[in-house]
């Protein structure tokens, strides 16, 4: 991971160098990621093949190399080279292919302290690694790199024009995660994605907004404030290089690293033609789980969940309960342990009405607890999930809590 001050000890003579793939050592793996991260948009395949063939050095270096050459080599090392158009590489690298390109974006890395996180880095986020040849270079970080490793963690995810149901559901969803020791990662824009960062961050939990431009300008400006606080307790991250413009196509291709970054999507509100919809295929095109947030039925902003969940793989997702239940088996299957746990209120008065010894019934647990019984059905369905509730055949019971750094659930 390097410091934001390090790029400063690369002259022009160097850059310049190793643009033309002459000059520094082909060691130079994390500088030339930086490079790269400069050179290429978003899921350009083709960098991602060189670089997983040849290093990021190395394929800066193949760059001075002649076509036939390029490929001679990657025949070499058993790739399929005649299914690569290098030539069309070339020509879409070229315009970004100089000095005042990559020296602007470092530049402003130094001055504001962004960050560098590259494939190998101890934060780097192993999750990216399923998008292959189409993985980004390498990730731009303002704020704590070391937030990309704390994990499990969800996308909350929906409309900018978000309706006041949409805003509170993504509220309640992300506080209750937080609570259940998850992650909430976002896009950082308006309505769904805002709120979603704001009630993380408010219940102090983990959050990381993924920017579609350069991190050294927050987008959109009317969350500035917002995004800057997302930097102070967690990260601001993008693929793209310091000094690029979000634009529609950024966007598209920055949905793929929020649902690979994540154990799986939650769409809270989106009409027919929301981006979050794209985020959503992003999930499934990498098997991760997928929810959506039923809304009324006359509402155009619940259009596009309501379709999603025509698909039977698709959760119908109400709570951060059901939000952990579907994503707990990706979870076991990657061996993944959720964090440090704190009750809810609704929680800590459920358990004190439960009883080890005598199974109580939902009303008799409402009534002890002085809960409504819909929210002593999901407090109970989360409880349940953690191994501290067990339903028997007379109510529910309380289990025993796990010994101190046992796992719970």
């Amino acid at each position: 991971m390097i410091a934001a001050g390090l790029y400063a000890a690369f002259s022009d003579a160097e850059i310049a160098d190793m643009l033309r793939g002459v000059g520094r050592s082909p060691d130079d793996d994390v500088f030339a990621s930086a490079v790269w991260s400069c050179l290429v948009e978003p899921g350009d395949g083709v960098g991602g093949l060189l670089r997983r063939t040849f290093g990021p050095a190395g394929a800066l270096a193949s760059l001075a190399s002649g076509d036939d050459e390029v490929k001679a080599s990657m025949a070499a090392v058993g790739e399929d080279a005649d299914r690569v158009d290098l030539a069309a590489a070339r020509r879409r690298w070229a315009p970004r292919s100089t000095l005042t390109v990559v020296r602007t974006a470092f530049r402003f890395a130094s001055v504001l302290g962004i960050r560098l996180v590259v494939p190998g880095d101890t934060v780097w986020p192993g999750a990216l690694d399923s998008l292959g040849d189409h993985g980004p270079a390498a990730l731009w970080v303002r704020g704590r790199p070391e937030t990309l490793a704390v994990g499990p963690s969800v996308a909350l995810v929906g409309s900018r024009a978000a309706s006041a149901y949409g805003e509170q559901v993504a509220a309640e969803l992300a506080n209750g995660l937080v609570g259940l020791g998850v992650g909430v990662h976002s896009g950082g824009a308006y309505g769904v994605d805002g709120m979603a960062h704001r009630a993380t961050l408010a219940a102090s939990g983990a959050t990381i907004a993924i920017m579609a431009g350069g991190v050294d300008k927050y987008y959109p400006p009317g969350n500035h404030d917002l995004l800057q606080r997302v930097a102070d307790e967690g990260a601001v991250i993008a693929e793209v290089a310091c000094g690029t413009s979000p634009s529609r196509w950024r966007f598209l291709q920055r949905n793929r690293l929020i649902a690979a970054l994540t154990a799986g999507t939650v769409v809270v509100e989106a009409g027919h033609r929301s981006g979050a919809l794209n985020t959503a295929s992003h999930a499934r095109s990498l098997d991760r789980p997928i929810g959506a947030v039923p809304g009324p039925i006359t509402s155009p902003a619940s259009a596009g969940c309501h379709r999603l969940m025509r698909d039977p793989d698709v959760a119908c997702v109400t709570s951060a309960a059901d939000i952990l239940e579907m994503i707990r088996p990706s979870l076991v299957a990657a061996d993944v342990r959720l964090g440090p746990q704190r009750d809810s209120p609704d929680e800590m008065r459920l358990l004190d009405a439960l009883s080890q010894r005598r199974a109580r019934s939902e009303a008799e647990l409402a009534a002890r607890a002085g809960l409504d019984e819909a929210v002593v059905r999901a407090t109970l369905a989360v409880l349940e999930l953690d191994g501290r509730a067990a339903e028997r055949d007379s109510g529910w019971v309380r289990c025993a809590s796990p010994r101190p750094g046992e796992p719970r659930g």
